[in-house]
């Protein structure tokens, strides 16, 4: 991860309000650190109240934002500092917002607004987020799951959110650039050329042999960088018998 994104992702901060069990904690650990956040904020526990072992072991090498933590006595005290308050929660009810944002959607709203903290809000892992403390926070947002059974694990919900910015965040990879049928007639050509150079055809075969390529060449969904490969590999392999020594 850059540097430059790192700085990025350092302006966020994963609040869990009255986290309930140890394990939960430590795995909320490892989420954040798969996805390169590293602040996390506790509120209405202290660290007495955890077991050590537990979170090391759910953690899985995460442990260090447990030890960093900070804890505070309630979610104001979190919030002071923070420009968004985001409030995760699949609840809803006439006093829990107008309206919830889809994890993307908060992602592409974040990386809109000016620098400053933002705050991702997770509530108990028994019944969320009070209305009350929805109220705090400036936005809803909600994790579309099952009807039949809508509830995520503590740890899951902050993986899927923390995902979402993160991959808001990533710099583009390169895109799969496909090749049309006449690319895939120029290099059955410079693979059957390369044979008839090494002496692979015995009989007027160098046609169907064409055809058998593309025809293959055609349901595998080259991208323009295997094809460039391909005939890389086919020219090199025809100039070793050409520099063969009689």
């Amino acid at each position: 991860m850059s540097r430059k994104m790192e700085l990025e992702l350092d302006r966020f901060q994963v609040v869990l309000v009255e986290p309930e069990t140890s394990g939960n904690v430590g795995a909320v650990c490892r989420a954040m650190k798969t996805m390169g956040f590293s602040r996390l904020v506790i509120v209405g526990r202290t660290p007495d109240y955890f077991n050590l072992d537990q979170v090391r072991t759910f953690g899985l090498r995460a442990q260090e934002l447990f030890d960093k933590a900070m804890f505070l006595s309630s979610l104001p005290e979190a919030l002071a500092d923070s420009i968004l308050g985001a409030g995760i929660t699949r609840r809803r009810g006439k006093y829990r917002k107008y309206f919830s944002l889809l994890p993307e959607q908060l992602a592409e709203h974040v990386s809109q607004m000016q620098s400053g903290t933002v705050s991702l809000v997770f509530g108990r892992e028994s019944d969320g987020l009070t209305d009350k403390e929805l109220s705090a926070c400036n936005v809803a947002v909600h994790i579309p799951s099952s009807e039949q059974f809508p509830s995520l694990n503590l740890s899951h919900a902050v993986q899927i959110i923390t995902y979402a910015l993160f991959r808001e965040y990533s710099p583009p990879r390169q895109i799969f650039q496909s090749v049309d049928q006449q690319r895939l007639s120029g290099l059955s050509q410079i693979v059957t050329d390369s044979f008839d150079e090494i002496g692979f055809f015995k009989q007027n075969e160098k046609d169907e042999v064409g055809r058998f390529f593309k025809d293959i060449f055609s349901r595998s969904g080259l991208s323009e960088s295997e094809v460039a490969r391909l005939i890389k590999m086919f020219r090199k392999m025809a100039g070793l018998t050409r520099h063969r020594p009689r």
